[in-house]
């Protein structure tokens, strides 16, 4: 038989995984961040008070006790940005079941069923645009609520077609800096501002262009192109993660996957 304090239940094993789940997700957003070495310091801190609160030092226990009560509130400040992503992370319908969604028991507020999307024209676009060496930022949304940032730009609600993308972003067009923001396969607004992503690791040659596309995706569930300037080089941010040198066919196998799942 076991003993007591080291008795096991079927319900501890969920518990485990769950706070395996949630440390991992926390670990996801912070990973790349300065902020990684101060989660790293205040898990160490928590490990620590509980190897010696099971040492039962009283004093030590104490003082590390404090610390970790203050220590809340000190993460809160901290990890601002952190926690607001993950909070959005759970606020996403793409966390739960699809029970949860609106095609599910439950019918979430503001919650859009993934609609059809025009691939072929955008391709086209990204294709022409890359050839020329124009710069684009093209953000497609999917569940989250990107009205936010379309607000931030000029409003157009116009169906997606290859020859608007491009005018739009042509070095001429008053509306070419920033990104436009693609809903329900039209284009909602352009010249739209979007947040930069903070991400330590990012790549030292990629520019601003690259860092707004990837920023977008590290707050919502949104899929972000972008075509270099530069180079003319397309790249796809998807979930945090940002995928370099796409010809047009890769990208287009990509977007179909993507709309298909």
């Amino acid at each position: 038989m076991w003993p007591d304090f080291i008795s096991f239940r079927w319900l501890d094993v969920i518990d485990i995984i769950l706070v395996s789940v949630l440390l991992y997700q926390l670990y996801k957003l912070v990973k790349g961040t300065v902020a990684i070495s101060i989660f790293t310091g205040m898990l160490s801190i928590y490990l620590l008070w509980l190897i010696v609160k099971a040492l039962q030092m009283q004093l030590l226990g104490t003082i590390l006790g404090q610390f970790i009560g203050v220590g809340v509130i000190a993460l809160i400040i901290v990890f601002q940005q952190e926690l607001r992503k993950f909070l959005l992370l759970v606020g996403n319908t793409g966390f739960f079941p699809k029970i949860f969604t609106s095609d599910g028991l439950f019918k979430l507020s503001d919650v859009r069923k993934k609609n059809d999307l025009d691939i072929a024209a955008i391709v086209k676009a990204c294709k022409m645009m890359s050839q020329s060496k124009t710069g684009a930022i093209i953000v497609l949304a999917r569940q989250s609520n990107l009205s936010f940032y379309y607000n931030t730009g000029e409003s157009i609600h116009a169906a997606v077609s290859q020859r608007l993308i491009e005018s739009i972003f042509y070095k001429n067009s008053p509306l070419h800096d920033g990104a436009i923001i693609v809903e329900n396969n039209e284009i909602i607004a352009a010249r739209c501002v979007l947040p930069i992503s903070e991400n330590s690791n990012f790549p030292a040659n990629l520019g601003m262009r690259h860092r707004a596309a990837l920023g977008i995706t590290e707050s919502t569930d949104a899929i972000a192109i972008a075509v270099s300037e530069q180079t003319g080089e397309i790249a796809l941010a998807k979930e945090n993660d940002l995928q370099l040198h796409l010809s047009p066919e890769m990208l287009r196998e990509h977007l179909e996957k993507i709309w298909k799942s």
